[in-house]
């Protein structure tokens, strides 16, 4: 009797344990998802002219609406290299907006006027680089356009000027910062729509100004 109750135990402790190898093969609704995908890497911002990038403190004026983008008329031909074979001097004499500008000489730092070095960065997204121009002017104000080259022709796609411009790329995004004399501070993005840079978005923040600022009241 007693060797029959031991043998009824033990045919009930498998039974369980049975159940439960058996359980752990069930389905539970949550299972391994494989490797998780990459995280891509976010583009950094990368200064054109990093010398004018710090104190760059005024607003540039406002582009107004640009004109259909064409060929420059008198503008020298683009050969297969690209624009980085082209004479930027060339490029300003040829555009109607910055011909008083070719004539001045080239500089490598801010505080004087003159031709900021020119910078070829890849806006369109093809792979071949546009050319950015700048000049600093007598009056504090500098002027920047930008070109691009269609069928060996040199095409301007963004003019804008104001006070101190710091320009730099975010992946091929262009950004233009700047502030004005109200105290805003103001950084506007421009993309390559397909045909000319339009602007994207237009941040102004202000600082606050610390004498304004309400002092604590005194404690009993």
């Amino acid at each position: 009797m007693i060797l029959s109750l031991r043998a009824t135990a033990a045919a009930a402790v498998l039974a369980v344990c049975a159940f439960a190898v058996s359980g752990c093969g069930a389905p539970t609704g949550l299972g391994d998802g494989g490797a998780a995908p990459p995280v891509a890497a976010q583009p950094t911002p990368q200064p054109l002219w990093p010398n004018w990038t710090e104190g760059a403190r005024k607003r540039p004026a406002p582009a107004g609406k640009q004109p259909p983008p064409a060929p420059l008329a008198n503008g020298p031909e683009v050969p297969k290299a690209g624009l980085a074979a082209v004479d930027p001097y060339e490029v300003l004499r040829a555009d109607p907006r910055t011909k008083a500008l070719g004539h001045r000489e080239k500089i490598h730092r801010p505080g004087q006027p003159g031709i900021r070095p020119p910078v070829l960065r890849d806006l369109t997204g093809d792979g071949s680089p546009e050319l950015i121009l700048a000049a600093d002017l007598e009056s504090g104000r500098t002027v920047m356009a930008v070109y691009t080259a269609r069928d060996g022709k040199v095409v301007p796609v963004l003019y804008t000027a104001g006070k101190q411009l710091a320009v730099e790329t975010v992946g091929t995004d262009l950004v233009v910062r700047s502030s004005s004399d109200d105290g805003a501070e103001q950084a506007v993005r421009y993309r390559w729509d397909g045909a000319r840079l339009e602007s994207v978005s237009d941040i102004r923040t202000y600082k606050r100004d610390e004498s304004e600022a309400v002092a604590p009241e005194d404690g009993p």
